[in-house]
């Protein structure tokens, strides 16, 4: 993938998923949201910096430390060499590098085509927004009982300045299963693909992610991207399968001391 190509998807994810608080600094954006994700506390280079590399660093690892929160930064194809070299000797730990796929969309209206299954629509629910309901559903099926990430984190989904298309299945009258598209120029970005324990290897993640990409394609979306962790094997072939491909991978620096 060109860097024009990989710098297009880079923005769209930083669209996509606002975090509770940024800030600008010489070409990096600093992230904070409680450590609810790593991409969302995080810095990342946005722009063209001047300043000495170990300035910055110490820089941004005072901020985070203020934050009470480990000092991360997310390394992609885009960002200067050095920084991860940097990183690297300064006790930075290599963690969660995260694979960019991306496919093309058929047009919309048209024959649906051959790699999408028929979708029943008596459990399926698509909605132009979040509900509450979805957010609750997503904390539950992810287990993750933090008060202050309950508090926050709507506020996160609220704050997506582009258009959604928020996706669920129920199943005995609870949502099983979650995913989000987020549409951006001529993208679709699919995100929060969950599947409640007791219902995976049902097809329902296929489901959630079929109903995403013919919503992005009804949308006029021409491509879709996702990003998924490297070794989450499932969830990969589901992608391929789905005509995705790897484009490029990215991956974060941690040092946890504070």
């Amino acid at each position: 993938m060109e860097k024009a190509d990989i710098k297009t998807i880079e923005d769209l994810s930083l669209n996509a998923w606002p975090s509770h608080q940024m800030q600008l600094y010489d070409g990096w954006i600093l992230r904070f949201s409680y450590f609810y994700t790593h991409r969302t506390n995080c810095v990342e280079q946005v722009g063209t910096s001047l300043l000495p590399l170990e300035e910055k660093v110490s820089y941004c690892e005072d901020i985070y430390r203020r934050w009470k929160t480990p000092c991360i930064f997310k390394i992609t194809p885009l960002s200067l060499p050095a920084l991860d070299y940097y990183l690297e000797g300064h006790d930075y730990e290599k963690q969660n590098i995260t694979h960019v796929m991306c496919t093309d969309l058929p047009e919309y209206p048209g024959s649906t085509p051959k790699r999408f299954s028929t979708i029943r629509q008596d459990e399926m629910t698509v909605r132009d927004r979040i509900p509450d309901e979805w957010i609750d559903a997503l904390f539950s099926i992810k287990g993750n009982a933090s008060v202050t990430h309950l508090k926050i984190v709507p506020s996160m989904y609220a704050a997506i300045p582009k258009d959604v298309r928020c996706v669920y299945i129920r199943k005995d009258g609870e949502i099983a299963a979650t995913g989000l598209g987020i549409l951006d120029r001529d993208y679709i970005g699919i995100y929060a693909i969950n599947v409640r324990s007791d219902c995976r290897r049902q097809g329902y993640a296929r489901r959630i992610c079929e109903t995403l990409l013919k919503e992005g394609a009804r949308a006029g979306a021409k491509r879709a991207y996702l990003q998924v962790l490297e070794g989450n094997l499932p969830a990969i072939e589901l992608y391929q399968s789905l005509g995705f491909t790897h484009q490029y991978s990215y991956w974060f620096r941690l040092k946890s001391t504070l």
